[in-house]
């Protein structure tokens, strides 16, 4: 590989297509067992009861501080891509990214201090 491939993985912009790229890995990886949980509301609604005690537990809500975060930078980072492909290239765009980010880590925060 030659030095400008490894410069442009360092740009921001590349760490932004990453983070994009896992957020939506962890989510399908979420989401059978989302259904999962989902039915057995229907076929057992005791063990669902289980579940939804264990959800209390502290490592539960971080987990899902992670998956809210993971669902907003995912969200965010497609609101990214559709801007590359529309609109003409600016400089700002790194700051948008960035900007894309906190907003996310925020709403993650925010859901984390509403479920404690």
């Amino acid at each position: 590989m030659t030095m400008a491939g490894y410069r442009n993985r360092a740009h921001p912009l590349w760490l932004a297509h990453i983070v994009h790229r896992l957020s939506g890995l962890f989510l399908a990886l979420f989401l059978p067992v989302h259904f999962w949980v989902l039915a057995m509301a229907a076929s057992d609604p005791g063990r669902l009861d289980g579940w939804l005690a264990f959800t209390e537990a502290g490592i539960v809500k971080a987990a899902e501080f992670g998956l809210v975060f993971g669902l907003a930078v995912h969200m965010f980072g497609g609101l990214r891509l559709l801007a590359l492909e529309w609109l003409p290239w600016s400089a700002p765009q790194k700051t948008l990214a960035a900007a894309a980010a906190a907003l996310s880590f925020l709403i993650a925060v925010l859901f984390l201090m509403r479920a404690i």
